[in-house]
């Protein structure tokens, strides 16, 4: 029996979830972790520009090589998570 993914999502999640909708002018029951930049219509310049609103989000610099990679709403979550964790650690050490 599955939950809903609603239920499930972490605050990172409805953030990034947020910013996509927010700066992409979709709504928000559109975008689904799952959903690829090409279900959402999200071209290049698009996506140069949730880049810019993610890192400024989240206070974070995403490097050219991993943004080349993003695809999808869940590549933006996993590197957010990636970069915040290793923000972090950089703090403690």
């Amino acid at each position: 029996m599955a939950e809903s993914p609603s239920l499930q999502m972490t605050e990172i999640e409805q953030q990034v979830i947020r910013l996509v909708a927010d700066t992409q002018k979709i709504d928000l029951a559109e975008i689904r972790p799952e959903s690829t930049f090409e279900e959402l219509k999200i071209d290049s310049l698009d996506g140069l520009n949730l880049l810019f609103a993610v890192e400024g989000e989240f206070d974070i610099q995403v490097p050219d090589d991993e943004a080349k990679n993003l695809r999808s709403v869940q590549d933006i979550i996993n590197g957010v998570n990636k970069l915040l964790a290793a923000k972090q650690g950089a703090k403690e050490g």
